[in-house]
Formats: C-alpha cells, sequence, structure tokens
C-alpha cells in the first residue's frame, strides 16, 4: 500500500528504533529525563526561544500555548480554516474558553488588515467590556487546509505588527515549519523570531513516532509546563520517545526536500488530467489537494485504495495527498498511474 494520508503514518527507521532503545531515561515529570531535557534544548536553541516543552501532541502543544496566553473569556483571531479551529476537538472552547475569530484568508493566509478588521474598534460612547478581550493572533505554517502553503515574511512581518500595536501575542502553530523551511529556504528561526510561542511537529514530516514542541520564553514556558500537567501529559521515561524526535531532527530534516519535489511533480502530472483540478499555486510544501469532478471523493479514495493508494477525501469532490519519508519516486509515479486507471475507468468505453 502507497499510504499518502498523512506524513503521520510514517514508521520509524532501523536507525532511530536503535536510538530510542538506547536513550538515557529519567522521570519527566520531575525534570529529571535527560533525553527529554536534551530535546527541549535542541528545538529552544533551533527557534531561537529560551525554553520548550515536550509535549505528546501537536493538538496539546497549541492548546496549552492558547490557555498559556489567555483567560477564559478572552478572544484568539485566526484563520478559519486552521487545525486549531477544525481539527483539534473543540479544544479552545473547552479547555481555555475562549471566543475564536475567524478570518478569510487566502489559502490559509491572511493579513494585516483582515487583524485589524477583526478587532473591535473602542469609542467611548461604547461600554468597554461588551466585547470579549482580543489576546492573541494565531498562524499556522504551513497551513494544512491551505494545501501546505507557506507565509511569506513580508505578510508575517505586517500581520506581526499589528498585532504588537494592538497590544495582541502570537502563536505559530508550526507543525510542518520543518517542511517550511526546507521549501522556502528560510531558517526555522526566522520564521519563529515573530512569535512568543512556536508549537512544531516531530511525528509529521520528520518521521519520529510521537511528540510535539512548545518554545517560547522562559517564563512562557514555565506557565506552559502547568498546563501540560493539568491537560495530562505528564510523561514519565519519555526519553524513549524524545530520542527518536532527537534523530528524526539530526538525520530527517535534510530529506524533506524530496518530500516538496515529490509533491510538486504529483500534482503538475494531476494538472494535466481530465477530471482533475488543482490549484499549483497552493501546492508549496508536501501537501497536494486537488479535486476530482467525475465523482465523489468517497468513490475515488476507495476505487484507489482498491488499487494500492491510500488518500484521505476531504468534502464532496476534494482529496488530500501528502508526501513523507515513506514515499519514494517510483511510489509517485505508481500512484498517478493507479489515479489515471480509476479515473479512465469511469469514463467508460
Amino acid at each position: 500500500m502507497i499510504d499518502l494520508r498523512s506524513d503521520t503514518v510514517t514508521l520509524p527507521t532501523p536507525a532511530m528504533r536503535e536510538a530510542m532503545a538506547r536513550a538515557p531515561v529519567g522521570d519527566d515529570v520531575y525534570h529529571e529525563d535527560p533525553t527529554v531535557l536534551e530535546l527541549e534544548a535542541r528545538v529552544a536553541e533551533l527557534l531561537g526561544k529560551e525554553d520548550a516543552v515536550y509535549v505528546p501532541s501537536g493538538t496539546m502543544s497549541n492548546q496549552i500555548a492558547l490557555r498559556t496566553h489567555t483567560e477564559p473569556g478572552d478572544m484568539a483571531i485566526m484563520d478559519a480554516s486552521a487545525h486549531m479551529v477544525i481539527n483539534e476537538g473543540g479544544g479552545a472552547a473547552a479547555l481555555s474558553g475562549v471566543t475564536i475569530v475567524r478570518m478569510s484568508g487566502r489559502a490559509g493566509i491572511y493579513g494585516a488588515a483582515d487583524v485589524e478588521a477583526a478587532l473591535e474598534v473602542p469609542h467611548p460612547f461604547n461600554p468597554p467590556n461588551h466585547a470579549p478581550r482580543a489576546r492573541i493572533v494565531c498562524v499556522e505554517n504551513t497551513h494544512n487546509s491551505g494545501g501546505g502553503t507557506i507565509w511569506p515574511l513580508a505578510t508575517l512581518t505586517a500581520v506581526a505588527e499589528t498585532a504588537r500595536r494592538n497590544g495582541l501575542a502570537l502563536h505559530m502553530d508550526g507543525a510542518r515549519l520543518w517542511h517550511a523551511s526546507a521549501a522556502s529556504g528560510v531558517p526555522e528561526r526566522t520564521f519563529a523570531e515573530f512569535f512568543d510561542t512556536v508549537s512544531v511537529c516531530f511525528s509529521k514530516g520528520l518521521g519520529a513516532p510521537v511528540g510535539s514542541a512548545l518554545s517560547g520564553s522562559r517564563a512562557l514556558i514555565t506557565r506552559a509546563r502547568r498546563f501540560k500537567q493539568m491537560y495530562g501529559g505528564g510523561f514519565r521515561q519519555a526519553g524513549i520517545l524524545a530520542a527518536g524526535a532527537l534523530h528524526a531532527l539530526d538525520h530527517h530534516r535534510d530529506r524533506l526536500g524530496e518530500d516538496v519535489t515529490h509533491a510538486r511533480l504529483f500534482a503538475e502530472a494531476l494538472a494535466g488530467m481530465d477530471g482533475v483540478a488543482v490549484d499549483l499555486a497552493t501546492v508549496q510544501s508536501n501537501i497536494v489537494r486537488f479535486e476530482v469532478t467525475p465523482m465523489t471523493a468517497g468513490d475515488f479514495v476507495d476505487r484507489c485504495r482498491d488499487r494500492g493508494v491510500h488518500m484521505l477525501p476531504g468534502g464532496h469532490h476534494g482529496v488530500r495527498a501528502v508526501m513523507h519519508l515513506g514515499v519514494e519516486r517510483a511510489d509517485v509515479d505508481t500512484a498517478l498511474g493507479v489515479i489515471r486507471d480509476v479515473l479512465g475507468a469511469d469514463e467508460g468505453p
């Protein structure tokens, strides 16, 4: 099976398993696991921050960040299709009690004017406590639902300046920040410097089995550790898992460009097929989102899976394919052949 559902489906390599088996461990709840401490220090250094905290998942990392920056009743501003809005189980409401203002970005990317428009305009005729207090602006880079789009630095700069001018904190959901850097050539710490907190994931793209990290100032991460424990994220001998993440940082980052190349080849071939619509401008990293018009997305992915290619449907006609550590160039070619066969079979004689 060629599994293109997500870059989370990768399996640890033999070398990664060996590193995990040899990892020195301690009790992370007591802040005594040496491998976790090494990973946290490494992430903080890579992102140009003072500290970082290792957590089980990207969802937990984002939700801890949101709670760290806000109090119940506050307002968070982000794109309507952000992972924090549509893929985290309503955690913002349940765990932080915040109101989310959903902006309609272009492929997940919005601008400074959108942030300004989302804010209450103060005036002495209006009571000051009717609207929720705007507290934080959140950015997703790369943007999953946008098709793996990468935020331009000029846009990030303008959004950050607007947020700061209005007294707002900034958080980046950088689950796939590694791919944003590989595709754009912009170092991760350059993307990160605009933000108070940055979340990165090790089990997407990098191929580690478990974990994400939240980075920021020492004071913010100290507060975040409280919510990590509160939300049930306290590990014990987590160094076994952290060793996989460290191995991935050391050995799998340099190959991320292959995923970007494979995604581009895949998308360009799709664009030449009848019955397929793909916006090549949004194919910027390792994710390809496209539409099939001759049939429903559910029917299409079922037929492809029966022929050995696994993808995810999204809506009536939308499909997602993601390139990752387990996908070789030959797999891309095979997958394209299967898609042609499925679409051709639907056309009939």
